[in-house]
């Protein structure tokens, strides 16, 4: 195998019809796509957010189906963003990759220098027109999906607090505590939800394969347990607590040749430190340490982006 050329765009079934949005374009907060939704009694403020990716309509069916019922919290407030609505314009199911940003990817632009510079794009422009909402937030729970084949976990970053409220919502089973990515800083990085603070924190729900019924169905029961479990809604019956996993390497592609020694599913366990599990070029990409989590291993991987995250279960 010729390791130096790219593999073909991977083509994976659109199992899922795009929702029509058009309803809830313009919002009733003053900023496009967003919705909220406050009791009279004091709690919380809970913000999920879709579409941060415009192919991953997962999210926009949720929102989409929780908008079309009014939700009503018990106590505090629930706000409903769908994020990159110019890009899921674009979403095509005959070319469903195509869609995830116009100009730059808006899950890396979430640092405040960036925020605040000069820098122009369309995800720059939405996510400055979203921090209103973002800076009000308690919680954020913000959905996606995934385009390799991958168990269903929780990114929570590296605050402690968002690591211990996925693992006591226990869906997914699978929280993982890492850095983010080289590339930029994610939503759930942004400051002012990753620092310490009583009550605050911010998850990112990776609940399946992009265009699958079962992520939809995920995404939901994530929500309605952290929903639950904050009070804004009836509880639901608990889960067993989650598995909280460290990433101890982010394996950031160094040359254009980067590849694994074998089709790895994300979730998947390498028993024994040491196994070999990738070519960056020449360089050797090996587990550190045994039982070594593969955090959403990407085949397909070009130079800068993040190829995979090794962890390591608490």
């Amino acid at each position: 195998m010729d390791r130096d050329a790219p593999s073909p765009p991977p083509r994976f079934p659109v199992n899922l019809a795009a929702p029509d949005l058009t309803p809830w374009r313009v919002g009733n907060t003053g900023i496009p796509g967003v919705h909220s939704f406050t009791s009279e009694v004091p709690g919380p403020h809970l913000l999920i957010t879709a579409l941060i990716h415009g192919n991953e309509i997962a999210g926009a069916i949720l929102l989409d189906h929780l908008l079309g019922a009014s939700p009503a919290p018990r106590r505090g407030r629930i706000t409903l963003a769908l994020a990159n609505l110019e890009a899921f314009a674009h979403f095509e199911p005959e070319d469903p990759t195509a869609s995830r940003f116009l100009d730059e990817d808006m899950n890396r632009v979430w640092e405040e220098h960036v925020l605040d510079g000069s820098g122009r794009s369309t995800e720059l422009r939405r996510a400055r027109e979203l921090r209103p909402v973002v800076d009000s937030a308690d919680v954020v729970l913000d959905l996606h999906s995934m385009l390799w084949p991958s168990d269903p976990l929780i990114l929570a970053g590296r605050s402690v607090q968002a690591a211990a409220m996925g693992v006591a919502i226990g869906l997914p089973p699978v929280v993982v505590a890492d850095d983010g990515h080289a590339g930029g800083r994610r939503l759930i990085d942004y400051h002012r939800l990753a620092e310490p603070a009583p009550g605050r924190g911010a998850l990112l729900v990776e609940a399946g394969q992009h265009w699958e019924a079962s992520t939809v169905a995920t995404m939901n029961g994530c929500f309605r347990h952290l929903a639950g479990r904050l009070g804004l809604f009836p509880p639901v019956a608990a889960l067993p607590p989650g598995r909280l996993a460290q990433v101890t390497r982010t394996v950031t592609a160094q040359t254009d040749g980067f590849s694994f020694m074998r089709d790895y599913r994300g979730g998947e366990v390498i028993a024994e430190r040491n196994t070999l599990i990738a070519l960056d070029g020449e360089i050797e990409i090996r587990t550190p340490h045994d039982h070594c989590l593969l955090v959403m291993p990407s085949p397909r991987t070009l130079r800068g982006h993040t190829a995979v995250r090794l962890a390591q279960f608490a």
